[in-house]
């Protein structure tokens, strides 16, 4: 243990780097000293509370299990396309760089970018349109990604404790949605529990009910998400043989560029250009804030995900092997719900969420193997299907 005098400099400096905030950022920016957690906690730390979600969040298990989750593309043996470890870093790289030249708050940005795509399931956006199908068959809200990002990191780690993350980070991975498209956001401020807890049972009663962050920082985790992700699935699909860079909207070259790094670059620039966020000393802030993009950069945007669309994620070639996948995901659903409802012993070694059975109410199995899947890796989801005799894909 630090002896009692280091640990005294530790947390002076603690409050120099609190104070330094204040001169330091936006006077719209969410001040570290402004993190509020469930629970009250007995241990003191002298990290800044949002660097602290960024490191729980880094330590969490599910944050372990983004190293085979996949992004776009899936099955596929080559070491260099995009897997959504890699994404997440990249949303927390853009997305601090914008931070910085806007004076907003780095670790909230990166507390929420990191935790963003948590509660992914197996197989990307595909997997959880099967897993929603699941949910809604046997009575469980639709599976959202988010809310179960959330539910993972508020609820289930740690042997059902959760990490205690502040609202401002929960609320940042809530709110992101990187399929929408925005030109601007502009926050909803003074986020508590009360407030969080119903914005959460709003998304899941209503999936199609947008929702906005509540932090500036929030707002540019969002549209980082998107950056981060356009231009590198057009370099996957050009390394797969998709699509050729000549075959990209010439408008969308001629603004964005046609190059992955050129088209994040253009696109950072542009945002930090055109948001509007109080400079740090401003004392008339009242004017509405954002963080948007210019028009013209954003139509072309939206003009690039329609290509991405209709080119990429939903080319027959990037869902050949889907049928058999869904196919995987109703097998397992069912073989998991059996053994969780009769309590036998499993014949996979499987604990079905026991660590965290006390979060569930009796006759909640259904919820149980939505979590467990959810959870699970690519590979670790075709073995166990493979284990009950599913018909898998294999890597091409």
């Amino acid at each position: 243990m630090p002896g009692r005098m280091l640990q005294d400099e530790l947390f002076s400096t603690l409050e120099i780097l609190n104070d330094e905030e204040l001169n330091r950022l936006s006077p719209l920016a969410t001040l570290s000293s402004s993190a509020s957690r469930r629970q009250q906690e007995s241990r003191e730390g002298y990290r800044q509370q949002f660097a602290l979600d960024a490191d729980r969040i880094l330590h969490s298990r599910a944050y372990t299990r983004y190293i085979d989750k996949t992004q776009v593309f899936c099955l596929v043996k080559n070491d260099h396309i995009t897997h959504r470890v890699l994404h997440v870093q990249l949303v927390s790289r853009i997305a601090r760089t914008i931070g910085r030249f806007l004076h907003l708050n780095e670790d909230l940005i990166e507390a929420i970018a990191l935790g963003h795509d948590i509660g992914h399931p197996p197989f990307g956006h595909d997997g959880e349109s099967f897993l929603a199908e699941l949910c809604d068959e046997h009575g469980l809200p639709l599976f959202q990604h988010n809310l179960q990002s959330v539910r993972f990191l508020d609820k289930l780690e740690r042997k059902g404790r959760g990490w205690n993350l502040s609202v401002q980070t929960l609320d940042g991975i809530l709110c992101h949605d990187g399929e929408v498209h925005s030109r601007a956001l502009t926050p909803q401020p003074d986020i508590d529990f009360a407030g969080f807890d119903e914005k959460y049972r709003t998304k899941e009663a209503d999936p199609s009910q947008g929702l906005t962050p509540a932090t500036l920082e929030g707002c540019v985790v969002r549209l980082a998400d998107t950056i981060a992700y356009i231009g590198r699935d057009i370099e996957d699909a050009i390394t797969l043989g998709l699509i050729t860079r000549e075959e990209i909207p010439i408008e969308c070259r001629e603004i964005l560029g046609e190059t992955n790094g050129t088209i994040v670059y253009n696109l950072v620039t542009d945002l930090i250009a055109n948001s509007t966020v109080p400079a740090p000393g401003t004392i008339d802030h009242s004017k509405a804030c954002a963080i948007g993009f210019s028009h013209d950069v954003s139509e072309r945007l939206h003009q690039l995900k329609a290509f991405n669309y209709e080119r990429i994620y939903l080319a027959p070639s990037t869902k050949q092997d889907y049928s058999r996948i869904r196919e995987c995901y109703r097998a397992l659903f069912a073989h998991y719900c059996k053994q969780a409802e009769n309590r036998s012993a499993s014949t996979l070694q499987v604990d079905l969420m026991s660590d965290a059975a006390h979060c569930y109410q009796p006759g909640q199995a259904a919820a149980m193997v939505r979590d467990f899947i959810a959870g699970m890796t690519d590979d670790y989801f075709l073995h166990q299907a493979a284990e009950i005799g599913c018909n898998i894909p294999v890597k091409r």
